[in-house]
């Protein structure tokens, strides 16, 4: 078995030591060293590959994404259409986008950038505590990764709410789907948290609509994908009082141009696209597991679905 690994981001060393350890057989290439023989490459293991390269190999058996999202891949024009693709679904990358949105959900319903403002100006001030159980949260998006960070979510009581595009039921939290339903769960998200997978549908869904939709002072949070926020639009509903704040962890260009006026909003929060990153030493397991079910003449688990793009 021959795998080739595509990635300009992440340290192939750690996932050729954690793939080896699970299967020793398998001949463990870098991109773009390494490929001198691309019909005898059997897997690619990418995160972002450049357009063209993947259709280099003709007689791949499967193409295995390095993360939860696979836009970077199913962008290429030359993706080949009759190889299976596998999204990431992983303990320690689901676990760290909860770990994510549940500090930047109590930092804001327990209004700590106040806090940290007060003191800094050494005032003592304590403001009113509100109840978990009368904040409304909203989640765009109920795959794996939002329906576990509903379930943390949840732990603490908050109102939880979930939309997708077809229905689904996950406990504890209040389900909405399809474009009724995503207008009842926008009109009543005092934080709203989008985790979409990036579709023709969900670019740009964040826009001055939606925003006009939400609650007075409420928060939004993207995690998704940087495409899904029209970032002008953001801009205008949080000059305007209308939404009290925005924590951005995804953009349309990464880091964002240093003249871009996210850097320097007072009521935006920027993190590094670091909300849920992939342990090789957690996700090489899950990678091996595939593998191991294609050569068994199985399909890999959480297969892309072309139509949808997720």
């Amino acid at each position: 078995m021959k795998l080739v690994f595509m990635s300009q981001v992440d340290k192939a060393s750690l996932w050729e030591k954690h793939l080896k350890a699970e299967l020793p057989e398998l001949e463990f290439s870098i991109w773009p060293e390494g490929t001198e023989n691309p019909d005898e490459v059997d897997y690619v293991l990418a995160w972002k590959p450049p357009a063209g390269e993947i259709a280099k190999f003709k007689n791949l058996k499967a193409i295995l994404s390095l993360g939860a999202g696979v836009d970077g891949i199913v962008c290429d024009p030359d993706l080949p259409k009759n190889v299976p693709i596998s999204r990431l679904v992983d303990r320690c990358l689901t676990q760290g986008m909860a770990e994510y949105i549940t500090y930047w959900v109590l930092h804001h319903h327990r209004r700590m950038g106040d806090y940290a403002a007060s003191m800094a100006d050494k005032n003592w001030i304590n403001y009113l505590q509100a109840d978990t159980e009368e904040r409304n949260i909203g989640i765009l998006g109920l795959g794996e990764l939002g329906s576990d960070a509903a379930r943390a979510l949840t732990a603490f009581n908050f109102k939880v709410s979930g939309w997708s595009r077809s229905s689904k039921t996950r406990d504890g939290v209040t389900c909405f789907f399809g474009a009724d339903g995503l207008k009842e769960i926008i009109a009543q998200s005092e934080i709203l948290i989008c985790l979409l997978p990036l579709t023709d549908e969900t670019e740009s869904i964040l826009n001055t609509d939606l925003f006009a939709q939400m609650p007075e002072n409420s928060v939004l949070i993207n995690c998704a994908r940087g495409a899904h926020l029209v970032d002008d639009d953001l801009i205008t509903a949080l000059d305007s009082g209308h939404l009290s704040a925005a924590v951005l962890d995804v953009f349309h260009v990464e880091p964002p141009n240093p003249n871009h006026p996210f850097w320097d909003h007072p009521k935006i929060t920027m993190t590094p696209h670091m909300a849920s990153l992939t342990v090789p030493s957690s996700a090489a397991l899950y990678i091996a597991d595939n593998i191991r079910r294609v050569e068994r003449g199985e399909l890999p688990l959480n297969l892309l679905d072309l139509d949808k793009g997720y």
